[in-house]
């Protein structure tokens, strides 16, 4: 299967599934986005508009991906 991981305004990449690394047995959301380079926890993952646990086994072929927003200076 080939996901889309859309992360919002920073472009899409196209992922062959079977070519993600994984230790799980099958791989993670968690295990997509270290393939794009971006940690669990700078982002929130989407699917269908709703979040996903970052360690569920994947199962949707087009993911959202959001930046969470960081604090600035006061």
């Amino acid at each position: 299967m080939h996901v889309t991981v859309d992360v919002k305004g920073e472009g899409s990449h196209e992922l062959a599934l079977g070519e993600v690394a994984t230790d799980a047995p099958e791989p993670t959301y968690a295990d997509l986005l270290r393939e794009v380079d971006l940690s669990p926890h700078e982002v929130s993952v989407l699917v269908d508009g709703r979040p996903v646990p970052e360690d569920q086994p994947v199962e949707s072929e087009h993911v959202t991906v959001l930046r969470l927003i960081k604090g600035g200076t006061h």
